[in-house]
């Protein structure tokens, strides 16, 4: 029997980002999910190194990869509508949830529970603060789009980066590993590439 969950997956790099925004080079899923689980990695070595957590790091990078793969199926809201209110966010919630679900049963019966665990959140508080660890990452990769859009000349991103950069000064107040992040790591986005190797 043939068992659709990796062909299905594969199909992130058609999903689109930033859908009611114009933009100087379109992302894909599969970019965004990349760029997302190097993040949550990094920040949780970080974590790990300067603060003394247990956080798995390699479990953050994989589920930063898959993070976002609900929207094969959904496609990409765009943000504002998401998040308009507290009903549209809980019925995306439930949407997403049955999305992850139909994957899930993508895969054959004996492969299933390796899976599951990077859906599911386990209820421990080291697994919780990693799962931050990933939101944060997730928005640190929304701010390097928006960077890299206003480097361009692109205008359009300057709202989405303004709400963006707020939500990440919210973040680097609560997770230490994210103001590292944003200090150390962030200044050098937008950079050509000469500038980035010299």
């Amino acid at each position: 029997m043939a068992y659709h969950f990796f062909a299905t997956i594969s199909r992130m790099k058609y999903i689109e980002r930033w859908a009611l925004m114009r933009n100087s080079r379109p992302e894909n899923l599969s970019e965004h999910s990349l760029e997302v689980a190097m993040i949550a990695h990094a920040l949780c070595v970080i974590g790990n190194v300067r603060y003394h957590r247990n956080l798995d790091a390699d479990k953050a990078a994989l589920i930063g990869l898959y993070h976002d793969t609900s929207e094969i199926i959904t496609g990409d809201m765009p943000t504002p509508v998401k998040y308009y209110n507290d009903g549209i966010r809980e019925a995306y919630k439930e949407i997403e949830s049955i999305a992850e679900y139909k994957l899930l049963n993508k895969l054959p019966d004996d492969l299933r529970p390796a899976f599951e665990k990077i859906y599911k959140a386990e209820d421990t508080e080291d697994e919780k603060y990693m799962r931050r660890l990933i939101k944060a990452a997730d928005k640190l990769s929304a701010l390097i789009k928006c960077i890299e859009e206003e480097k361009s000349g692109n205008t359009e991103f300057r709202t989405a980066k303004a709400s963006t950069e707020q939500t990440i000064h919210k973040l680097a107040g609560e997770l230490p590993e994210v103001d590292d992040f944003v200090r150390e790591f962030l200044p050098p986005y937008g950079s050509t590439l000469d500038e980035l190797t010299t």
